[in-house]
């Protein structure tokens, strides 16, 4: 009955590093994801544009970065292509393909919070980097406080 378990948990182990493309101990291209970008909010819309960025030195066939609010978004909001909401507070927009030492497309959203508020904190972060391994996690990952003044924050 133990070696059942280990196998099964062995198993699963084994299936985990299988959908996420790696091995124990393997490495994939090396690439250094970024983004910049401003962030505006005015009477609890919230307006999001960026771009993301690739320092290299290996090309991201496609990336997924995260924007998570400290609010709660809307039930209804309208996202352009290749967003898409992932939760109460997430939305998850696709990069594009992104060469080696190279700008991407810009990323432009508009979210409406559920409730008005003075402040929110955005999080941006990357969630899947297209096999590539980041060595240096401290440029995508933003965290912005946007005040409700129609400013825009920079980051």
């Amino acid at each position: 009955m133990r070696v059942l378990r280990v196998l099964r948990v062995g198993a699963v182990v084994g299936v985990a590093f299988a959908v996420m493309g790696a091995a124990p101990g393997a490495a994939g291209p090396e690439a250094d994801l970024a983004y910049h970008g401003s962030v505006a909010m005015t009477a609890g819309q919230v307006d999001v544009r960026f771009t993301p960025r690739n320092h290299g030195p290996s090309a991201v066939p496609d990336a997924t970065v995260r924007l998570r609010w400290s609010k709660p978004l809307a039930d209804r909001q309208t996202l352009p292509e290749g967003c898409a909401r992932s939760g109460e507070r997430v939305v998850v927009c696709r990069t594009g393909a992104l060469a080696a030492d190279e700008v991407g497309e810009r990323i432009e959203l508009r979210v409406r919070l559920r409730d008005a508020s003075s402040e929110v904190l955005l999080e941006l972060d990357t969630v899947w980097g297209g096999g590539a391994v980041d060595g240096n996690r401290a440029n995508d990952q933003q965290r912005v406080l946007v005040l409700d003044t129609g400013d825009s924050y920079y980051f």
